[in-house]
């Protein structure tokens, strides 16, 4: 039994090693292996193997998205200081060996990496918002964030990371200056509003001038209208009083009669229509043997004139 006792222990000690050099790597990581220092190999995710004592695991790197939070100032080309709050997503650009090496090597640890990211970031947005008025500045997040990404993304590649998204949260200016836009965008739309109204008001007086030149226009074509279907009117009824006159001549000296009956008859029914008709009017008729004759004569006249 102690006769086997060095060859368990020189087992034991050669199994020992073996396991030192078996290790695994979590999913969402690559591990990177060196030796002597120098840089051997990468190893992907699940059990892997490394030379004992002789490789080493310099460095674990995660492949998952990272993100960190930004805020900070810029400047703009009037003088304007603008207060920037951002999101910045990226992670390592893949998964290929000269990626990770660049990854592995291109900096000390991650916290000279962040902050190189972040300067470089920053200083990107201050050098465009530094070419732009403060009232320009609000609307151009798609714009920032492009140039951003054009300006950055070689340089993160060369470190074996790529930008996956940038987010600008929130813009804001300094306090009076916040006040003095909120001025403007006051009196802006004070000027809106009245230039509105204006309008509005120019539109109805408009509207109810061209009315009522269509009413003058439409009235003055029914008056005209009227007045000719007046004309016509009376110019029907002269017509139809001569004709009733001649025919009237004509039967009296058809028949031999003397035109003063006739004459006498047409003045009585004509008074009588008058009463019958008549809507207050006083009409004064002069009732003598005199006047009579004297009507009787003016009437014969028309009628001697009716014939001719």
């Amino acid at each position: 039994m102690l006769a086997n006792s060095p060859a368990i222990i020189i087992v034991l000690i050669i199994l020992a090693i073996i396991f030192s050099g078996i290790f695994t790597v979590q999913q969402g990581s690559i591990a990177v292996v060196t030796m002597f220092g120098k840089y051997r190999r990468v190893h992907r995710p699940g059990l892997n193997f490394k030379v004992p004592f002789l490789e080493n695991i310099f460095r674990r790197i995660s492949i998952q998205n990272r993100s960190v939070e930004l805020q900070f100032q810029a400047i703009t080309l009037d003088q304007a200081n603008v207060n920037f709050k951002a999101m910045l997503l990226y992670a390592v650009l893949n998964q290929d060996e000269e990626s990770i090496k660049n990854v592995a090597f291109k900096f000390v640890d991650d916290r000279s990496l962040m902050q190189a990211l972040i300067k470089t970031i920053e200083g990107s947005i201050r050098a465009f918002v530094a070419t732009k008025k403060q009232s320009e500045i609000l609307g151009l997040r798609g714009e920032i964030i492009l140039h951003v990404k054009e300006q950055i993304d070689v340089q993160l590649e060369s470190w074996g990371y790529h930008l996956i998204d940038l987010q600008i949260n929130d813009i804001s200016f300094d306090e009076e200056i916040m006040k003095s836009m909120a001025r403007v965008v006051s009196s802006n739309n004070l000027k809106s509003a009245a230039e509105n109204e204006g309008q509005a008001l120019l539109i109805t007086r408009t509207k109810a001038a061209e009315a009522e030149g269509n009413f003058i226009k439409i009235s003055a074509e029914a008056e005209k209208q009227a007045a000719q279907w007046r004309g016509q009117g009376v110019a029907l009824f002269r017509e139809e009083v001569a004709r009733g006159m001649a025919s009237a001549a004509k039967e009296m000296e058809d028949a031999k009669l003397d035109a003063s009956f006739i004459l006498f008859s047409m003045w009585t029914e004509s008074i009588k229509h008058f009463a019958e008709n008549g809507k207050g009017n006083t009409i004064f008729l002069d009732g003598s043997i005199d006047k009579m004759q004297r009507t009787m004569q003016e009437l014969m006249s028309v009628t001697d004139a009716t014939k001719k």
